[in-house]
């Protein structure tokens, strides 16, 4: 089984390999997945999403962002506070305009920060995933964190270019998936 810190390595030249069209391509496919597991499940209101930062490839969540604003849905999103290293909620507003931070993240020039307690369906960026819903992401661990002060029921969907790993070993703090979208299907775990 490899470690984390290998996963991460590999993972990272694996998303460098994509051509930019790629990722676009398989990001609205990955959009298309979602909103057709989110047919019939209507009373999901409340979503968190991230958003990519261009040069690390990640799933452009913006297509996921327009879908769900075009439903009427509320839409959370987070920014890093710096002294104590957490994430802070930030309630988007519709046509949200955005700047990058400088770690490279879309930040919304306005929002309002609010308490993540509506939260329902929390969007979680990874760089691998195995067949039990164990996630590697960056390794600082501000969505265990994060996840870890939100409602037990809320839905945590990761989103990836690749299929899952056999295993992952998860650390004590680590915070399962319950789903993970690919461009080509829905992982239930």
């Amino acid at each position: 089984m490899k470690t984390k810190q290998e996963l991460r390595s590999a993972y990272r030249q694996l998303r460098k390999s994509l051509k930019q069209e790629e990722v676009e391509v398989k990001s609205k496919a990955i959009n298309a997945q979602l909103q057709k597991w989110l047919e019939g499940k209507d009373s999901i209101q409340h979503f968190h999403l991230f958003f990519p930062i261009d040069r690390f490839n990640e799933v452009n969540t913006f297509y996921i962002q327009n879908s769900l604003d075009q439903k009427g849905k509320t839409l959370y999103t987070s920014q890093v506070n710096k002294a104590n290293t957490e994430l802070e909620t930030l309630k988007l507003p519709a046509d949200a305009a955005f700047f990058l931070d400088e770690w490279g993240i879309p930040v919304p020039q306005e929002s309002i920060m609010v308490s993540p307690g509506k939260i329902e369906l929390v969007f979680v960026p990874l760089l691998a995933y195995d067949k039990s819903g164990n996630r590697v992401g960056f390794g600082k661990g501000f969505y265990d964190t994060f996840l870890s002060t939100l409602n037990n029921d809320v839905i945590k969907i990761g989103l990836s270019f690749f299929e899952p790993e056999e295993a992952i070993q998860p650390e004590p703090h680590d915070i399962e998936l319950d789903y993970c979208i690919t461009p080509e299907k829905v992982f239930t775990f």
